[in-house]
C-alpha cells in the first residue's frame, strides 16, 4: 500500500487517550509520528491492562508504529531541543493536550514557523480540566444508559474516542489549506464540546427543549425502534435490531409468528408497521419473540437469522473474540517488546482495498539519537 499520509511529520505532545488516538489514526496512514513523553515515561506508560510482565497494553496499542523521543519538559534547554525540532525541518504539525509551556504553544512555534498547524485537545471551551468520564457525567448520557436509579457511566470513553477523530479531522483540513496557501493554522477541539455537540447533532438536546417527552432508562432496547436482547434454550445471548417494516416482517417470518401478530394487531387495534409503532407496542412484542428465543438452540437460532438476514449478533466477550482476530484483514501480528507477539489492528481505514501492517510500539526514549542528535 502507498501511504496517503507519507511525508507528513507530527510532534505529539500528548497522554492518555484522545491526542494519541491522533496520532496513531496518522500513523496508520503513513505519517511520522514522533512521540515526546518526560524523562522515565509518560505518566500512561503504566495504565491498564497490562501484559503479564507489567508492559502497558493500553499504551502499547495507542502509540503503535510512532517513533519516540523522551526530554526534560521543565528544562528550558529541552524544550528548545523539542521546538527546533517541530520548527527546524519541513512542514510540521503539533498535536498536544497540553498547554502547559508557552515555548512549545502556537504563538512562540509559528513565530518561528508560519506556516505550523498546531493542534489542541481542551477539556472544556473555557480552557478548564476534563476528562471522557467527568464529561459523561454533565452531558445526560449516564442518566440514560443501564437500568436503576444510578448514573452508568460507559466502560467505553466513547468522548475521547471521538474527540480523537475530531483532531485528526481538522487538523488534515488545516494541512490541505496549508498545501493550498502555504500558512499554518490553529486548531483547537474541547472534549465537552464533543459530547455536547453529540448530543445536539443526535437530537437529544433539542427533544429536552421542544417536547415534554421523558427520557428513562430503558436497557437494551433502542429508543423509538425496536430493538432488545434475548436469551437462546441453551443459554445464549443475542441482540436483534429491526430498523424497518421489511426487517419486522423477515423477523415474524423467522420466528413463524405472523399470525400470532396479525391477531394481535387486529384484536388490541395497534399497528407494528412504523418504527415507533414497535417501540411504543415492545411490550407486546418482547414476550413473545422471548418464548421463541428460549424455546430455540442457539445453532438454530443463528442459522434462522442469518438466513433471513435479520440484523442480529451474538454477545462475545473479549476472550471469545480473541482466537477470531488472525482470520480478519483488519489484524496483523506484531511483536511487542515487553508484551509479546499478538495480533494488533491496522487502520480501519482501506485504501485501494489495503491498508499498512501494524508497527510495535515504541520504548522510552528509543529514538532520542536519531531525532536529537
Amino acid at each position: 500500500m502507498s501511504a496517503l499520509l507519507a511525508g507528513l511529520r507530527v510532534v505529539e505532545l500528548s497522554a492518555y487517550v484522545a491526542t494519541p488516538l491522533c496520532g496513531l489514526t496518522l500513523a496508520q496512514l503513513g505519517a511520522d509520528v514522533i512521540r515526546v513523553e518526560p524523562l522515565g515515561g509518560a505518566a500512561d506508560r503504566t495504565r491498564w491492562p497490562l501484559s503479564d510482565d507489567g508492559t502497558s497494553l493500553y499504551w502499547s496499542g495507542l502509540n503503535k508504529g510512532k517513533r519516540a523521543i523522551a526530554v526534560d519538559l521543565e528544562s528550558e534547554a529541552d524544550r528548545r531541543r523539542v521546538a527546533d525540532l517541530i520548527v527546524g525541518g519541513g512542514p510540521c504539525v503539533v498535536v498536544t493536550n497540553t498547554s502547559r509551556h508557552a515555548d512549545l504553544g502556537y504563538d512562540a512555534l509559528s513565530a518561528q514557523r508560519p506556516d505550523l498547524i498546531h493542534v489542541l485537545l481542551d477539556g472544556r471551551a473555557d480552557g478548564g480540566a476534563a476528562v471522557d468520564y467527568t464529561v459523561q457525567a454533565g452531558t445526560g448520557f449516564p442518566l440514560l444508559t443501564g437500568t436503576g436509579s444510578a448514573p452508568v457511566n460507559h466502560v467505553l470513553p466513547a468522548w475521547d474516542v471521538c474527540a480523537g477523530l475530531y483532531l485528526a479531522v481538522g487538523l488534515l483540513a488545516a494541512e490541505r489549506h496549508r498545501q493550498l496557501t502555504g500558512e499554518g493554522r490553529s486548531i483547537r477541539v474541547a472534549l465537552e464540546d464533543v459530547a455536547l455537540a453529540t448530543a445536539g447533532n443526535l437530537g437529544y438536546l433539542a427533544e429536552a427543549q421542544l417536547t415534554d417527552h421523558k427520557r428513562t432508562k430503558s436497557g437494551n432496547t433502542i429508543y423509538g425502534t425496536y430493538g432488545d436482547d434475548f436469551e437462546t434454550a441453551d443459554g445464549v445471548r443475542v441482540m436483534i435490531v429491526l430498523l424497518t417494516e421489511r426487517h419486522w416482517n423477515k423477523m415474524l417470518a423467522a420466528t413463524g409468528l405472523s399470525d400470532a401478530f396479525a391477531g394481535l394487531s387486529k384484536t388490541l387495534g395497534i399497528s407494528f408497521t412504523t418504527e415507533s409503532d414497535r417501540y411504543r407496542h415492545r411490550d407486546v412484542i418482547t414476550p413473545l419473540l422471548a418464548r421463541w428465543f428460549g424455546q430455540t438452540p442457539y445453532a438454530q437460532v443463528a442459522e434462522v437469522l442469518t438466513q433471513h438476514r435479520i440484523l442480529w449478533e451474538r454477545y462475545r466477550s473479549f476472550a471469545e473474540l480473541s482466537p477470531t482476530l488472525r482470520e480478519l484483514a483488519l489484524f496483523g501480528e506484531i511483536d511487542q517488546p515487553g508484551a509479546g507477539r499478538h495480533w494488533a489492528p491496522k487502520s480501519p481505514i482501506q485504501a485501494d482495498g489495503s491498508r499498512l501492517d501494524p508497527r510495535a510500539a515504541p520504548e522510552v526514549g528509543q529514538h532520542n539519537d536519531e531525532l536529537l542528535a
